[in-house]
């Protein structure tokens, strides 16, 4: 694979000469079909001990390919060991069983906290030099985990537990990278994901190529995220297509007091050359921030009706500092919001505490590390700065340009837009901002009102047009 022939950044640089000098990943010329391991692709039988024992058994012999060929085959949770590739050919398909015993708990940190929690279908935990290949599809069967989902919230809510119902539910993730070096991700599709359909966290030198995510298959599962990359470095993610019903491409480092405990951030990472669909933004950075963020490029992203585009998201409780991101070439195609960044991001889920008519034995462990507060509280104001948006293209909004808010305490500071052309019904407005620049950035708006700024010192404001 040739890098791209286009301006490189430093990190850029750095990115594809790790990822493309031809050895990044590679296993052992050692291959062994999972069918020659008793596994059946007739879409009854489940197949996830043969499986396992294929790639063990590859592993004991020092490497190699398991490849999954014609049909499909039900499994539960597998767990990839290093210098090991799965391969899932393009008429093949590993689809989850439904029964929740097939996938065990274990350690691991889900939306921004350490619990117990269940296995993914696909595990790569603690290993270094793997590879999940093919043109085949990952099926998730989210309908299982939707419904199941859809029946707690409905309790939850009643009685005052909306926050605790993600965590508690357990919904099965697809692919899960943790504490590992050196993974290519590359080609297989994934669909009807149960939650966050690839999931990479603690782990360092990640390649997600051409990954087509297919969350709305059937319905619209809640938390149904395309790529996330947790408290990880060196990652690169290019070449992708994702449709889902939450955020497409995100980048998170913990949550709240046990994010700052843990203080693993998030750091040289690029998204580029990707379409993002259906989904709450194209690219969005939170709502877990708490172990920092730094060093992000984004470019040549395009999103077709995704709700919103560049969206931040965060909480007092938070934590962290998010910096140096810069965003360019992003075009967007009937958003509703083209800026949303609020960082006192849904309330009933972000400052947890339990009502006084819940029992000690209801408790669970997790809760204890939901509502441990941040102290001092001034701890856990996140601080977004040192922000670049360049060459972007909005048509057909369907809300508004700007929907932002910092806090008072912490402006969103140092922000620089550059060559930014919208289309909007309003332009919206920025509460909490300090030093924003605007160069060449023009927006059409249907009331011909200009942004309307609270507790702003020193922002640039847009061109505005009347349609």
């Amino acid at each position: 694979m040739s890098p791209p022939q286009r301006e490189r950044s430093e990190l850029v640089g750095d990115l594809e000469e790790t990822f493309y000098d031809g050895e990044f990943a590679t296993v052992p010329d050692r291959e062994f079909d999972a069918a020659e391991f008793g596994a059946e692709g007739d879409g009854h039988t489940r197949c996830t001990e043969s499986i396992q024992e294929a790639i063990d058994e590859i592993a004991a012999a020092g490497g190699g390919t398991v490849t999954l060929s014609d049909g499909t085959y039900l499994s539960g949770a597998l767990f990839l060991n290093s210098d090991v590739e799965l391969r899932i050919a393009e008429s093949a398909t590993l689809k989850a069983v439904t029964d929740e015993s097939a996938y065990p708990s274990q350690q691991t940190r889900v939306a921004g906290i350490e619990m117990d929690w269940p296995a993914a279908l696909l595990n790569v935990y603690g290993e270094t030099n793997v590879r999940i290949t093919g043109d085949g599809t990952i099926d998730g069967n989210g309908e299982h985990w939707w419904e199941k989902f859809a029946d707690m919230r409905s309790e939850y809510e009643a009685r005052g537990l909306r926050w605790a119902v993600d965590y508690d539910c357990e919904r099965v993730r697809p692919v899960v990278v943790y504490d590992s070096t050196d993974v290519l991700l590359e080609g297989f599709t994934v669909e009807r994901q149960g939650f966050w359909a690839v999931t990479m966290t603690y782990s360092d030198r990640l390649h997600v190529d051409g990954v087509t995510v297919r969350g709305n298959v059937g319905g619209y599962g809640p938390s149904t995220d395309g790529i996330n990359t947790d408290s990880s470095r060196n990652v690169l993610v290019e070449n992708c297509d994702i449709d889902g019903n939450d955020d497409c491409l995100c980048i998170k480092a913990g949550r709240d007091a046990d994010g700052l405990r843990v203080g693993e951030p998030t750091e040289n990472v690029v998204y580029r050359n990707c379409i993002t669909r259906e989904g709450g933004g194209l690219v969005t950075i939170g709502s877990e921030t708490a172990g920092d963020v730094r060093n992000v490029d984004v470019y040549n992203i395009r999103g077709e009706g995704t709700n919103t585009g560049i969206r931040f998201k965060a909480a007092k409780v938070r934590g962290g500092v998010v910096e140096d991101v810069r965003f360019r070439n992003l075009e967007m195609d009937g958003v509703r919001t083209v800026f949303e960044w609020e960082l006192d991001w849904h309330t009933d889920y972000s400052y947890p505490t339990v009502p006084d008519g819940v029992s000690e034995d209801e408790r669970r462990p997790h809760w204890e590390t939901l509502t441990t507060p941040v102290e001092p509280p001034e701890r856990g104001i996140p601080e977004f700065r040192n922000v670049t948006v360049e060459h972007v293209r909005a048509r057909e909004t369907t809300d508004r340009a700007w929907d932002v808010n910092g806090y008072e305490e912490r402006p969103i500071h140092d922000v620089r837009f550059e060559d930014v052309a919208i289309e909007a019904p309003s332009a919206g407005e920025i509460r909490h901002a300090e030093n924003w620049t605007m160069e060449n950035v023009t927006v059409r708006v249907e009331d011909g009102a200009q942004v309307e700024l609270t507790d702003c010192q020193n922002v640039q404001l847009p061109e505005i047009e009347r349609m």
